[in-house]
């Protein structure tokens, strides 16, 4: 036989093997999605969100984008299995989407963040990546399906988060104004100011929470790590206060549910303000004729106690927010509230899937998200430290290594240094560095200048006034 006639017939036999592979691959996977569909309990979604959810099942995106899912025939085969197991890992790092499918069949609001990675991608076309279409044909979303998948990110935006003030230009954007105001006590945040003013909280009396959370200073101290009691220095930089009360769980790593238990954590911190005790706090309030009575009007129960002195300081801290910026402003239809190079910045910060992360109405908060997901952020840094495993900290989870709450935006051009390390020690180097390091692009310096004006738009006001 010749040799072309062989290579002809190698050629054949490779193609027919390819064809056969993704036959059954095909086979494969419809089985399972059938399997999936069948167990889903889609009677509390709308029609658009079941339409979601079947694209989602059907395209085979729980197999890399969650934990839980059952594995195609093939998962286990030499080769296969390495080439997934990274698959997985990688899709994992930038999103799961368990939580997503879950809340389509609760019926319950799907995150900003989710719905703002969802749009993204399907504007650029990146999903399903073209190396699994090779083997899952079917996988391919045609213009209806996306159409669709748009579609139902504009209808959950519209049911659960967009604003009636808004501009029709902006009102289905992934970051809104802030025009949330939580129900309080005024009792509660009259004594919560006073405590979150007070230094009898720390060991000796130096140390308060407004020490390293200033309310004159962006919510921030402006150190790389705050100082605390006695002189001892922190490892890692302090967020700022403000609209604190939008995220979803407390401090970088998020080891703190809610408000009250962060406002626990500091004062029995030993280089924090190093209380010692909460016996020790409150014996010394105790002797406070007027700040007793305040306690015993307000909490009759508990009186001085853990729980009524980190509550109230809780309540306190769900006043701290800070609308009315000018890009508000902006959003909501004055077009001279922002210059041209302010405007053409909000635009890049888009095009740039800055807003997939940082979303919402506090433009962050919302989500843990791996620090350098495009470029390795920590061997061009170097020196780990414990606290840059992040999330992983806390939930002992593989997937959450380096893992960071994702920081507001509100009033950042307020709050340098930035990142939970500081290594960014102006506005424009964090700008250039989560560019390259969570997007893979390398910013001019025009863009990185729009971009910071634009970001300095989001100042906004504190009881009435502007921040400064």
């Amino acid at each position: 036989m010749k040799k072309s006639s062989l290579i002809a017939c190698a050629i054949g036999a490779g193609v027919v093997g390819y064809l056969a592979t993704v036959y059954a691959v095909d086979q494969g996977d419809k089985t399972l999605h059938q399997q999936y569909l069948s167990q889903a309990n889609l009677v509390k979604a709308d029609p658009l969100s079941q339409q979601a959810f079947k694209i989602f099942n059907q395209k085979g995106c729980q197999y890399c984008h969650t934990t839980n899912s059952e594995m195609p025939f093939y998962a286990n085969m030499p080769v296969a299995k390495q080439l997934m197991e990274h698959d997985v890992k990688q899709a994992l790092r930038q999103f799961n989407i368990s939580a997503l499918m879950e809340q389509v069949q609760q019926n319950k609001p799907i995150s900003e963040v989710e719905l703002a990675k969802l749009e993204s991608v399907l504007n650029d076309g990146a999903m399903p990546p073209k190396q699994y279409l090779l083997m899952h044909w079917r996988s391919d979303l045609s213009q209806q399906e996306t159409d669709i998948l748009l579609n139902w990110v504009k209808q959950e935006r519209s049911k659960y988060y967009a604003d009636s003030e808004v501009v029709p230009e902006f009102k289905y954007d992934a970051v809104q104004p802030i025009s949330t105001t939580f129900k309080v006590n005024d009792a509660k945040v009259k004594l919560g100011e006073e405590l979150y003013h007070d230094k009898r909280l720390s060991g000796n009396n130096t140390v308060a929470c407004s020490t390293c959370h200033s309310l004159t200073k962006g919510g921030v101290d402006h150190l790389d790590t705050s100082t605390g009691i006695n002189g001892a220095k922190g490892p890692i930089n302090a967020p700022t206060v403000f609209n604190s009360v939008f995220n979803i769980h407390q401090f970088w790593d998020g080891r703190a549910k809610d408000l009250q238990e962060q406002a626990g954590g500091p004062p029995m911190n030993p280089i924090e303000m190093g209380a010692g005790s909460w016996q020790h706090i409150i014996d010394k309030l105790d002797k406070d004729s007027a700040l007793k009575a305040q306690f015993d009007s307000l909490y009759p129960k508990q009186g001085i106690s853990e729980y009524s002195i980190t509550d109230a300081i809780a309540e306190f801290e769900k006043t701290l927010v800070t609308p009315n910026s000018r890009f508000d402003k902006f959003l909501e239809g004055d077009k001279t509230a922002l210059t041209q190079e302010e405007q053409e910045g909000y635009a890049l910060f888009k095009a740039n899937k800055c807003q997939t992360c940082h979303t919402g109405q506090a433009m962050g908060g919302l989500s843990f998200e791996v620090m350098g997901l495009k470029d390795d952020y920590f061997g061009d840094r170097g020196h780990i430290t414990e606290v840059d495993n992040g999330r992983f900290n806390v939930t002992k989870d593989q997937n959450d290594m380096h893992r960071f709450k994702v920081p507001t935006l509100r009033n950042v051009a307020l709050t340098a240094p930035y990142f939970h390390d500081a290594s960014a020690k102006t506005l424009e180097q964090a700008v250039d560095d989560m560019a390259l390091y969570q997007v893979g692009v390398k910013l001019s310096q025009s863009d990185i200048d729009k971009i910071t004006a634009y970001l300095k738009t989001l100042t906004g006001e504190y009881q009435g006034k502007p921040l400064k």
